[in-house]
């Protein structure tokens, strides 16, 4: 689904709960890939969420949290240099 050239992506949620996304982009790490996505809703802390992708028996990609800690913050490093190091965080407390 595209909304003002912004690519959503609905996912449902561990609850059952279907929630949009907005798709901001992926990187690689240890020959697996990671999608990094922003929630459209109450997500007014600018927060954002990295899932891993994995081959699904039907062909499609099936998008897992990180469990592994070390694994994640491995990520999250490449996802911040990638995506948001050149974001104005100034309307965010804690970062003026």
């Amino acid at each position: 689904m595209n909304n003002n050239d912004r690519e959503i992506l609905s996912l449902t949620d561990e609850d059952g709960k279907l929630l949009d996304f907005e798709f901001v982009g992926t990187v690689e790490y240890d020959e697996n890939e990671y999608y990094v996505l922003v929630p459209l809703e109450d997500n007014d802390e600018g927060a954002y969420i990295i899932l891993r992708a994995e081959d699904a028996e039907d062909g499609d990609i099936n998008l897992v949290s990180i469990e592994d800690d070390e694994e994640y913050d491995s990520v999250a490093d490449l996802v911040e240099d990638e995506f948001f190091s050149e974001i104005d965080y100034d309307g965010l407390k804690g970062n003026e």
